[in-house]
């Protein structure tokens, strides 16, 4: 369904969603499973990448007190696009070096801390499609709520729901 993506430019983010208590069994420890234990419990963390029009792209599951960058280079690696959109989260030299390889510019706002860069603010006003995204995957309860014990499971799921976003 993603052969014909607008790769203008693409969207990248994550979110965390809670994991049933059942989800998470003993075998091979909560790193195997994509399951990290925080204050919120038991958690998984989605991150994704979406195309120009807010359609799905690649996931990558992680546990849910993983950083959002720790898996951002292998989110972008391969994807055309002219831009690469993310909060403040994907602000790192490394990221940015990334997305330079890929000939692609960064359109990321530097952090407080952080040498200041030059980010076009017009066009990261579109990165609302990203965020627009998740409640729409969150949408089904087998998302909203990983019930699935293994993460090969878990992103059949997410694979499902994203044809769905995709024929809309």
């Amino acid at each position: 369904m993603a052969d014909d993506p607008d790769s203008e430019y693409i969207m990248i983010d994550s979110t965390i969603v809670r994991a049933h208590q059942h989800a998470a069994g003993k075998k091979r420890g909560s790193e195997a499973r994509a399951i990290g234990r925080s204050r919120g419990g038991l958690t998984t963390k989605i991150h994704a990448v979406v195309d120009a029009l807010g359609n799905p792209l690649r996931f990558i599951l992680s546990p849910g007190q993983a950083s959002d960058y720790t898996q951002a280079e292998a989110l972008i690696t391969d994807l055309p696009a002219e831009s690469v959109l993310g909060d403040k989260g994907y602000d790192s030299k490394a990221f940015r070096d990334a997305i330079a390889l890929q000939d692609a510019v960064a359109v990321i706002p530097p952090r407080k801390t952080s040498p200041q860069v030059a980010c076009d603010f017009a066009l990261y006003c579109e990165r609302n499609l990203v965020e627009r995204f998740f409640p729409k995957i969150k949408h089904f309860r087998r998302i909203a709520t990983r019930y699935e014990q293994t993460p090969r499971a878990f992103m059949s799921m997410l694979a499902l729901v994203s044809a769905f976003i995709w024929i809309k």
